[in-house]
């Protein structure tokens, strides 16, 4: 620290970190760099991205490449069909924003779980390694204290099959308990008493 570097760049055994947790420092953080780019550099960076890429090498940090310019026209766009066209025509395969939301996902260990009803399909973030009851008082804090199992379908069984009647009859609609860890895209189903 006293040569003016960040923890994340220091020499510092894994287990050392037990020691300087309970600190909060901010360069022991995860960071993620993001380096707005003009239009013809948005696919591999210009000499100012690799600036960057030179001064944070040691920091484990992820670079992540933009143009807000691009971002803004493919915000203008009606469809998703025209998105994706718009995309392709400049060598991309999705938007930067997506880019952006999948990498703080995993620098933060984040996961996303399904829940499916009749009214409405919700999208709910978890850290990843949560357990099912955990993952469960995300939505509340009773569904945690009165877990008794979560009905589980896989996120690719799900969308392959079509739906939660199709997966069932299939035999794709897991019942776990409380030990089962969520998995990213899981589509679940809580039973609990309160």
């Amino acid at each position: 620290m006293e040569a003016g570097k960040s923890v994340r760049s220091a020499a510092v055994e894994a287990d050392d970190f037990e020691f300087i947790k309970d600190l909060g420092l901010l360069t022991q953080k995860p960071v993620m760099y993001v380096c707005n780019v003009d239009e013809n550099s948005v696919i591999n960076g210009n000499e100012y991205v690799d600036r960057v890429r030179e001064a944070v090498k040691d920091e484990q940090a992820e670079i992540l490449i933009i143009s807000a310019k691009i971002e803004s026209e493919i915000a203008e766009l009606e469809s998703y069909e025209e998105r994706q066209e718009f995309l392709a025509d400049l060598g991309l395969t999705e938007s930067g924003v997506n880019k952006l939301i999948q990498a703080a996902y995993r620098l933060l260990d984040l996961y996303t779980y399904f829940t499916a009803g009749v009214q409405e399909v919700r999208a709910w973030t978890i850290t990843k390694g949560f357990t099912a009851p955990q993952a469960a008082g995300v939505i509340h804090t009773d569904f945690e204290k009165g877990f008794i199992r979560a009905e589980v379908i896989k996120y690719n069984d799900f969308v392959t099959l079509g739906s939660e009647a199709a997966c069932k009859e299939a035999g794709k609609l897991g019942i776990e308990g409380k030990t089962y860890v969520v998995e990213d895209g899981d589509v679940m189903h809580f039973r609990f008493n309160v």
